[in-house]
């Protein structure tokens, strides 16, 4: 049951009823919080398809407010678990609230900048530019001269959230536990993902930080705007910043009657979006019309940093060869793909999963690439790896969101424009630095001192075995639908294994030949053949076959 039925028993009872209100009750009897004459009394509701369902959980989540609202607009981005009708609906979700009064944000600026408005500002303007769920913005003037634009946030919003999310966890807790498709869906994992990206919506000390590194990937390209935050003015729930005056880019018609190139603009957008994800691997997590300006010259400002997305380590290079995966209609690839992402542990059919992912790239292989349409090829893959159990990791699922969304954008502005060409030339670049002799000398240097610390390892293992087999207490235990990732690990362990023997073994006995050799002052002739030179030659032969292998498999 609840945790705190007690504590927040009001905000509850308000959770229940709109839920009720809206159809769930068939979902609060299986968690055990209604009785079984509502449930009856509501039998309509399990009979929803996806797309009632996506309709009638909108309205739920409008009418309980600010949290919940941010959290079905987060929801909406993780298509990788949000079935499709669903996720579409909660997109639409929007901020419908009131303004906050100019005393409350007074006050909220006097307690974190430490002075009143009139003293840290030299204009503000009291009526706000836009509100929204979590804070409102105020355009105001620095004494510099500057122009800038102030987000405050809410008054106490904190501590509602706080109680909102503990009691949604609460929830989730009690549907895992209770209902197959919440563990299907990994509905208590989902939630305490997105409460954690709704916490971090709420520092916007970090949101200010998100937008100067995306500054700072744009410093040398004019063509792109990053409003610049003003330190000294910010803090957790003040947040200042360059003020933005432009033509939000989904106002097409002004902007073709103004003169813009829109062809132009639809260019600068795609790759200012893909350098972020291809690139830097830190990239805008939500760029909806609403972020996106067109400033005089063409040039494109994004602004509004709250939800982010971050590529970590080779995690950058494998999306991209997925992408080209995608262009090449290679589902071998992609299998490849998700193999060196170690995201196939749990898969229990590989070639189940290879034979689908086929059938949706043939789907689209006589498609043009100006009609092929990535971000929902992207979510339809997400959407086959998911029933598989790939883990799709939370950045990459974002990034189908984000390539959605900017797809949404740039049709209107150049219906010819072909996102698949635009990626190319950042797929070719990085696949180039992939191969690069550096970048695989460097592997192969952490895959030496990888297989030196598994040999250091060894003799304590097999002690350890011998040890255990003597007492006769081995077990060995193996689930059938794990024995092909079990074989693929066995695979690579035991190639590993072998070479590091094989190369430490000849690298001790080229060691000691060079040793002799100084030492004695001979040749290293044996019968009459340079043995040192041969050596040499042996060991680049072993390295190129280690290089080729990495390359080909990803599996040594």
């Amino acid at each position: 049951m609840l945790k705190n039925p007690v504590k927040h028993s009001k905000r509850y009872q308000q959770i229940v009823n709109a839920f009720l209100k809206n159809g769930f009750s068939h979902f609060l009897f299986r968690i055990g919080l209604t009785d079984r004459a509502f449930q009856k009394e509501h039998q309509q509701d399990e009979n929803m398809n996806l797309q009632d369902v996506g309709k009638k959980l909108k309205e739920t989540l409008q009418t309980l407010g600010p949290t919940f609202i941010k959290l079905g607009q987060i929801a909406s981005s993780r298509r990788d678990l949000v079935p499709k009708a669903v996720a579409d609906e909660l997109e639409k979700l929007h901020d419908e609230v009131s303004a906050f009064s100019y005393e409350e944000v007074e006050s909220i600026i006097q307690a974190e900048l430490g002075e009143p408005v009139e003293e840290a500002f030299a204009t503000f303007n009291r009526e706000p530019l836009a509100t929204a769920s979590i804070g409102q913005v105020h355009t105001a003037t620095l004494f510099t001269g500057e122009e800038v634009a102030v987000k405050i946030q809410r008054p106490n919003i904190k501590d509602k959230v706080a109680v909102d999310l503990e009691i949604v966890r609460d929830l989730a807790r009690i549907a895992h536990s209770r209902m197959e498709w919440a563990r299907t869906y990994h509905i208590r994992d989902m939630m305490e993902e997105l409460s954690a990206s709704l916490q971090e919506e709420l520092d916007y000390y970090r949101e200010g930080s998100n937008g100067e590194r995306i500054r700072e990937q744009f410093s040398e390209n004019p063509n792109i705007v990053v409003p610049k935050i003003f330190w000294e003015q910010t803090t957790k729930k003040v947040l200042t910043m360059e003020q933005i005056k432009g033509i939000k880019v989904s106002h097409v018609e002004r902007l073709k009657k103004e003169g813009y190139d829109c062809t132009l603009l639809a260019d600068r957008i795609a790759n200012a979006m893909l350098s972020q994800v291809l690139e830097y691997g830190f990239f805008h997590g939500d760029p909806h019309a609403g972020n996106i300006f067109i400033l005089p010259y063409h040039r494109v400002a994004f602004i509004d940093f709250g939800m982010t997305g971050h590529l970590i380590g080779d995690m950058r290079e494998n999306f991209t060869s997925l992408l080209m995966n995608v262009r090449q209609t290679d589902a071998k690839g992609m299998i490849k793909t998700f193999s060196r992402m170690d995201l196939l542990d749990d898969v229990e059919n590989i070639p189940a999963l290879e034979r689908e992912l086929n059938i949706l790239l043939e789907k689209y292989y006589n498609t043009s690439l100006e009609q092929l349409n990535l971000g929902s090829i992207i979510l339809e893959i997400f959407n086959i790896a998911y029933q598989h159990h790939v883990d799709i990791p939370k950045d990459v699922a974002i990034i189908g969101k984000a390539i959605i969304t900017m797809e949404d954008i740039i049709k209107p502005l150049d219906p010819s424009f072909s996102i698949m060409d635009a990626v190319e030339p950042f797929g070719e670049t990085l696949l180039k630095k992939r191969y690069h002799p550096k970048r695989v000398a460097e592997r192969f240097a952490s895959e030496v001192t990888e297989n030196i610390e598994l040999l250091k390892d060894l003799p304590a293992d097999f002690k350890q075995i011998s040890t255990i087999l003597k007492k006769g207490k081995l077990q060995f235990e193996m689930n059938v639908k794990e024995l092909h990732a079990f074989q693929q690990r066995l695979d690579k362990i035991s190639n590993r294994l072998s070479f590091s023997i094989i190369l430490l073994s000849f690298s001790i006995l080229m060691a000691s030949l060079i040793i002799g050799a100084a030492i004695s002052g001979h040749t290293t002739l044996i019968w009459r053949l340079p043995v040192i030179e041969i050596g040499s030659v042996i060991a680049t032969l072993m390295f190129l076959f280690m290089i080729f292998t990495i390359i080909r498999s990803g599996r040594m």
